[in-house]
């Protein structure tokens, strides 16, 4: 399997991301305008957490909390796991599979470089799955 640092290679590099600070309404405008389902949370250049949408709906729909008053701080998931771009596909889809989340930022020391989704690493494996394919096609056609 490759390196996730080779998944980010083939696409824009754009972080998207919010304050601690930041109430949970404008975090959700965020996640609906860039239409993801988590966002990395950002404070003073170090990531801080996780807000995604499933911490919206279970910490402040389920519990009846207002969004425009409560802090992204407040609901975030805050202990986050992380993988170096060095990681192979494998490791993150085995990560995200054992530990049930479906975002995984990636980051090179101190430098978040990007985030990883199930999806980004499902689109992968079925890439590669499909070059297989062609590639024993081709060489039972020979």
């Amino acid at each position: 399997m490759k390196p996730v640092s080779e998944l980010f290679k083939n696409r824009p590099n754009t972080l998207w991301s919010v304050k601690p600070d930041d109430t949970v309404f404008d975090a959700i405008k965020v996640l609906a305008e860039k239409g993801v389902g988590a966002l990395m949370v950002i404070d003073h250049g170090k990531l801080a957490g996780m807000f995604s949408e499933r911490d919206y709906t279970r910490k402040i729909a389920l519990e009846g909390r207002n969004s425009r008053e409560t802090k992204v701080s407040d609901i975030m998931t805050a202990n986050v796991f992380v993988v170096s771009p060095k990681a192979t596909t494998h490791e993150c889809m085995a990560l995200m599979s054992e530990k049930k989340f479906r975002h995984l930022p990636v980051v090179d020391g101190a430098t978040i470089v990007g985030m990883l989704s199930i999806r980004d690493l499902m689109d992968d494996i079925i890439k590669d799955h499909e070059l297989t394919i062609s590639q024993l096609e081709s060489y039972i056609h020979q």
